[in-house]
């Protein structure tokens, strides 16, 4: 697959810290945190309100992972970052690049 440099694609997501894993280390060394996002919403969707629930597994590499595993569960913050493919193909993770306290 032919992939097209500067193509968007970034997310923004408030959301509570559900779960987070030991921090481990990558085969380079660099400090990695898998964690699981919770985040529950109201959103207008066609003229009406939809509850939007969610939970999303999320990862955090260098000094962002180590912040993060500092963090209390159920702590909410504003995440932003990006989406790609799993390990393995399966599912989507969002890859956290920077966060600040709701």
């Amino acid at each position: 697959m032919n992939t097209p440099k500067n193509t968007p694609n970034s997310l923004t997501l408030s959301a509570r810290v559900a779960e987070l894993q030991p921090l481990r280390y990558t085969p380079a060394g660099l400090p990695a945190l898998d964690v699981t996002l919770e985040h529950m919403s109201v959103q207008q969707e066609a003229g009406g309100e939809r509850q939007a629930v969610l939970r999303l597994k999320a990862v955090a590499f260098g000094t962002q992972a180590e912040r993060l595993g500092r963090q209390a569960l159920e702590s909410l913050w504003t995440f932003q970052g990006f989406l790609a493919q799993g390990r393995n193909g399966k599912g989507v993770v969002f890859h956290i690049q920077q966060f600040q306290p709701q």
